[in-house]
């Protein structure tokens, strides 16, 4: 391609000059590259499951806003509990 080129094709003499990244940035920056991402992993994770519920109870939990599946969850955990 031209001159004008933003990516030119490198070359053996632009991979000899190349050092590894650990050479030539602070260790901040690599230390920033190497932390850890996302979400932490959970103590218990939960698990993915299919679960065919009534139409009414679905609409009555999704009437009480975000997080209407986690509240669901905990109505199941307590009547688990309560046994």
């Amino acid at each position: 391609m031209g001159p004008d080129n933003d990516s030119p094709e490198l070359t053996d003499a632009d991979f000899a000059k190349m050092r590894p990244a650990e050479e030539v940035l602070p260790a901040a920056v690599i230390a920033a590259f190497k932390a850890p991402r996302g979400r932490p992993k959970a103590e218990a994770p939960k698990v993915a499951i299919k679960l065919r519920l009534d139409q009414a109870v679905v609409d009555h939990f999704k009437a009480t806003g975000p997080g209407w599946q986690t509240r669901i969850n905990d109505t199941l955990a307590a009547a688990a509990k309560a046994g």
